[in-house]
C-alpha cells in the first residue's frame, strides 16, 4: 500500500528540499558564529561601499532593461516593417552571451589603444590617447550599459508574449473612442503588461546579483565581488558568510518587489488567448528601415559586436599558435561536470514535481517550493554555504578515518568536484522541477487513475505514462540546465577542484591577466553552446504558439520563468 500511495516520492521530495535548503541554513549559522566585532567592521568598511554599488547597479540595470525590453517588444508587436520577423528572434541573441564575456570583450574593443578609439582618433585628426579618448568603460556607467544590453531579453520575452495575447477588443474599443495609437500603448497595452515587465526585470536583477566577472572586470565592487574577495583573498569565511547573508536580504527584497508589482496579475492574465489580436500598423519603407535599424542596436551591442570580436580573436589565436594545449581538457571537464549536474538535477526535479502531483497537499507543495529557492540565490551564496557544510563533512570523515583506520580520506567533496555538482544542482533545480511540473500539468489526471486501477504503482505510472508524455519538457529542461552549468562562473570559481579548469574559469583567469587572445577560444565556445537554448526559445516563443496559448505569457513564480516559456 505504501508503494502504491507514492509515499516514497514524498520522502524523496523532502530530502531534495532539505539538500537545497542546507547551504542557506549553514550560511546563517556561520554568519552568526562570526568573531566579535566582525559585523561592526563589515558595516564600517566593506558593506557601505558594496551595498551602495549594488543598489546603484540594480537601479540602473532595472530601469534600462525595462526600457529596452518593453520598447523592442512593442516595436515588433505593433508595427509591420521589412525585417520584422528576423528582428523578432534576433532580439533574443544577447541571451547567448554571458555578462562576463561581454565585459571582457568590450574592455579590449574600447581600450584606449584599441581598434575603435584608434580609428576615431585617425578620423578626427588626433595622434595619441592623451589628445582624445572616450570615457573609460571600466566604470559604473559602463557596467550598467553592458549588463542592460545583455539582460534586456528577459523583459522582451515576457512583455512581447503579453502584448501578443492582449485581446483586440480592448484596442479596438480604445481606437473607437478616439485614443491615438501612441496613447493605446501608454494607457492600455503597457498597464496590462506591467506584471510581465516586473517578472522580466526581476530575472534581470537576479542575473545582475549573480554576476561576478563583469562587475570585477569593470571595477564595480558589488556584494557578490566582496564575497569572493573576502573568501579567496583574505580567507575570511565568517566575513564572507556575513556578506552573503546581506546579499540574501537584497535578493529577498527584489523578490518581494516583484511580487508586489504582480499583485494584480489576475487582471492582466485574464486576457483572452487564441483570440484575434490587434493589427500591426503598416509603415512606409523609409520609416520601416529606420525602425529596423533602431531595433538592431541592442542586437549589435549585445551579441553581434562581442561575437565578431571573439571569432576574430579566436581565429587569429589558432592561426599563429594553434589550439591551447589544455583546451581539450578544459572542454572535457566542463562537459563532464555539467552533464553530471544535469542528470542529477533532472532526477531530483522530477521527484519534487511528481510528488506534488501524486501526493497533493501542504507537505509536497512546501517541498516543491523549497526545491526551487536556489534559482533566486546567487551562485556565490550557495557556494559559500556548501563550503561550510561540505568542509565540515570532509573534516569529520577525515578525523574518523584517521582514528579508526589510520588513513586520511582528504577532501571527499571539496576536492573531487562533487561540491560543484551539488552547487549546480541546487542552483538550477528550479528549471528541471518547473519543466517537469509544466509537462505533468498537461497530462489529464484520468490517465493516472486508469493506470492505478490496472494495478500499476506510482513509480510504474511515472515510467510508463508520465515520462513518455513529458519527454519534450524534460529535454528542454535538460538543455537549459546544461547550458546554465556551462556558463556559471561564481560557484565554479569558488568550488572547482585544484588544477581543474572549466571554460568559464579559464576565460576569467586569462581575462584577469589581460591575455584576451588566450581567452577568446573558451569565450567563443561558451557563446556557441549558449546559442542552443536561444534557438529553443525562438521556436517555442513564436507568435503562433503564443496566440494559441502554447506558451504561458506570465510565469506563476519568479524562479520558473524559463521553464514556463519552454512549456
Amino acid at each position: 500500500m505504501r508503494r502504491r500511495s507514492g509515499a516514497a516520492w514524498l520522502v524523496a521530495a523532502g530530502v531534495t528540499a532539505f539538500a537545497v535548503a542546507l547551504p542557506f541554513l549553514a550560511l546563517a549559522y556561520e554568519a552568526m558564529q562570526g568573531s566579535d566585532g566582525l559585523w561592526a567592521h563589515l558595516f564600517s568598511t566593506i558593506l557601505p561601499v558594496a551595498l551602495r554599488d549594488t543598489l546603484i547597479l540594480l537601479t540602473g540595470v532595472g530601469l534600462l532593461v525595462a526600457v529596452l525590453g518593453t520598447g523592442t517588444a512593442w516595436l515588433v508587436t505593433a508595427y509591420d516593417f521589412p525585417g520584422r520577423r528576423t528582428l523578432e528572434w534576433a532580439l533574443l541573441l544577447p541571451l547567448a552571451v554571458p555578462t562576463y564575456i561581454v565585459a571582457y570583450t568590450y574592455l579590449d574593443i574600447l581600450h584606449p589603444i584599441g581598434v575603435v578609439q584608434d580609428t576615431l582618433r585617425t578620423i578626427l585628426g588626433y595622434s595619441s590617447p592623451r589628445e582624445f579618448r572616450l570615457p573609460d568603460i571600466r566604470s559604473m556607467t559602463g557596467c550598467i550599459l553592458l549588463l542592460a544590453f545583455v539582460l534586456y531579453p528577459y523583459v522582451y520575452i515576457a512583455t512581447r508574449a503579453m502584448f501578443l495575447t492582449q485581446p483586440a477588443s480592448l484596442i479596438e474599443a480604445a481606437r473607437t473612442l478616439g485614443v491615438s495609437r501612441r496613447a493605446v500603448f501608454w494607457r492600455i497595452a503597457l498597464p496590462l503588461a506591467r506584471p510581465a515587465v516586473a517578472v522580466g526585470m526581476s530575472l534581470a536583477l537576479m542575473e545582475t546579483l549573480n554576476d561576478i566577472g563583469a562587475a570585477e572586470f569593470l571595477g564595480v565592487r558589488t556584494l557578490t565581488v566582496s564575497i569572493y574577495t573576502t573568501w579567496i583573498t583574505r580567507s575570511d569565511l565568517p566575513g564572507a558568510s556575513q556578506i552573503a547573508l546581506s546579499l540574501l536580504v537584497v535578493v529577498v527584497a527584489v523578490v518581494a518587489l516583484e511580487q508586489y508589482a504582480r499583485r494584480r496579475q489576475r487582471f492582466a492574465a485574464g486576457a483572452q488567448r487564441g483570440g484575434k489580436s490587434f493589427e500591426r500598423q503598416r509603415v512606409s519603407t523609409s520609416i520601416g528601415l529606420a525602425l529596423l535599424a533602431l531595433g538592431l542596436i541592442p542586437v549589435l551591442i549585445g551579441f553581434v559586436g562581442p561575437a565578431l570580436y571573439l571569432a576574430t580573436e579566436a581565429w587569429a589565436r589558432i592561426g599563429y599558435a594553434g589550439v591551447p594545449p589544455r583546451f581539450l581538457s578544459t572542454v572535457s571537464a566542463t562537459i563532464l561536470l555539467s552533464a553530471a549536474a544535469t542528470v542529477l538535477t533532472l532526477a531530483l526535479g522530477a521527484a519534487a514535481a511528481y510528488a506534488a502531483r501524486i501526493r497533493p497537499g501542504g507537505l509536497s507543495a512546501t517541498a516543491f517550493r523549497l526545491s526551487t529557492i536556489g534559482y533566486a540565490a546567487p551562485g556565490t551564496v550557495i557556494a559559500i554555504g556548501l563550503v561550510i557544510v561540505l568542509g565540515a563533512f570532509d573534516r569529520t570523515a577525515n578525523t574518523l578515518a584517521n582514528s579508526w583506520f589510520g588513513v586520511s580520506t582528504g577532501l571527499i567533496f571539496l576536492g573531487s568536484g562533487a561540491a560543484l555538482v551539488y552547487a549546480y544542482t541546487a542552483r538550477f533545480l528550479a528549471i528541471s522541477a518547473g519543466g517537469m511540473a509544466a509537462g505533468l500539468s498537461r497530462i489529464p489526471q484520468s490517465l493516472d487513475e486508469v493506470s492505478r486501477t490496472l494495478g500499476e504503482t506510482a513509480s510504474g505510472t511515472l515510467r510508463r505514462v508520465h515520462l513518455p508524455l513529458s519527454k519534450t519538457a524534460l529535454a528542454a529542461s535538460a538543455l537549459l540546465v546544461f547550458v546554465d552549468c556551462v556558463k556559471e562562473l561564481p560557484a565554479t570559481l569558488l568550488l572547482r577542484p585544484l588544477n581543474v579548469e572549466t571554460l568559464a574559469t579559464h576565460l576569467y583567469g586569462e581575462a584577469a591577466r589581460g591575455t584576451y587572445e588566450e581567452a577568446s577560444i573558451s569565450a567563443l565556445a561558451i557563446v556557441l553552446i549558449a546559442l542552443l537554448p536561444v534557438v529553443l526559445l525562438s521556436r517555442v516563443g513564436s507568435e503562433r504558439n503564443l496566440r494559441q496559448g502554447d506558451v504561458a505569457p506570465l510565469p506563476q513564480s519568479l524562479p520558473s520563468v524559463q521553464q514556463h516559456h519552454v512549456a
